[in-house]
């Protein structure tokens, strides 16, 4: 069995291509030319579950507004959340 050691610079250099190919993703997406996103639209973005995207709205992760019965998100608070 080999073993690989990780540094602190891997995981750092790992996190940083992983919020580029997020950036690129939410950039290249057709619905990020709308201001404010649904939740199935976030979710699809960034490819997490319900449960997720509901524990970074508790959390105060994710700033959103609810209109009648559906929650928007602005897209530009996603970038600022993905840029943390």
């Amino acid at each position: 069995m080999s073993l690989t050691i990780l540094t602190k610079e891997d995981l750092q250099e790992f996190k940083t291509d992983i919020l580029n190919e997020i950036k690129n993703l939410l950039t290249s997406n057709k619905a990020t030319t709308k201001k404010w996103l649904k939740s199935n639209e976030v979710r699809e973005i960034l490819k997490i579950s319900p449960g997720t995207l509901q524990n970074l709205r508790i959390n105060g992760t994710l700033k959103y507004k609810r209109i009648g019965g559906i929650i928007y998100y602005n897209y530009e608070d996603i970038v600022k959340m993905l840029e943390k």
